[in-house]
């Protein structure tokens, strides 16, 4: 890790520890990526399945420092507020955005080692995430149309092309109806495309809030119950 990370530290439940993975994807030089694991307090290897949460911060939290990615959200909730999930916060590198073809990929990359590596429940995958996050939120389950059992968009935007991959995904999305940073407007159009397609989507506004709608939206009980509400069938 580079020299301003935290240490890794052994994953452990009711713990959440800074964790590395060798990312390799086609037309680019293996990367590092760092993410926090957290463990929910009744994990066991052998135990019950445990549901994951991916979570992608926003654009202000990339680079190195993996210390900034627990400045807003679940990463940031978890060392006081126990949560039912296995949940996965990896940082972003410099420049680049969640949506790139190359994090979405390694973002693929990461569910797949994390699913190998633990005691996950592959029918209750969540992915949620806030601004730059919530761009990533949107493009990943549209990538992967029967891997999420629900999602999270927060104050984030999208490809309304893409509603057709959505629409088989439930999701809330979430916007202050004041964001100077990303209009009101980019869930607006998401949320119509996909349910103009069919899909499961609900948008919530809240009125005379700006760009910060994640905190509000992460600390309310009803987001971490909506998600676990929605399971994938089991393949036959």
């Amino acid at each position: 890790m580079a020299a301003d990370q935290p240490s890794a530290d052994q994953p452990a439940p009711g713990k959440q520890v800074a964790q590395e993975l060798e990312v390799k994807v086609e037309g680019h030089d293996p990367e590092k990526l760092g993410y926090w694991l957290y463990l929910p307090t009744d994990y066991k290897a052998d135990g019950e399945k445990k549901p994951l949460m991916l979570f992608l911060h926003g654009a202000g939290e990339r680079g190195t420092d993996l210390n900034v990615v627990k400045k807003h959200g679940p990463p940031k909730l978890v060392p006081e507020k126990e949560m039912p999930f296995i949940i996965v916060s990896p940082q972003c590198s410099e420049g680049v955005w969640w949506n790139a073809s190359e994090k979405q990929e390694a973002l693929t990359q990461l569910l797949d080692a994390i699913e190998k590596k633990y005691n996950v429940d592959p029918t209750r995958f969540y992915c949620t995430g806030l601004s730059m996050g919530g761009f990533g939120t949107w493009s990943l389950v549209a990538k992967h149309p029967h891997k999420f059992a629900a999602a999270i968009p927060v104050c984030g935007g999208g490809d309304p092309t893409q509603a057709d991959a959505l629409k088989s995904t439930p999701l809330w999305a979430f916007h202050g109806d004041k964001d100077g940073a990303v209009p009101l407007k980019r869930s607006e159009e998401m949320v119509e495309a996909v349910k103009a397609a069919g899909g499961d989507v609900k948008l919530t506004i809240y009125p005379g809030v700006g760009h910060d709608s994640w905190t509000e939206t992460y600390n309310n009980p009803e987001v971490y119950t909506w998600l676990l509400s929605h399971q994938l069938k089991k393949a036959e």
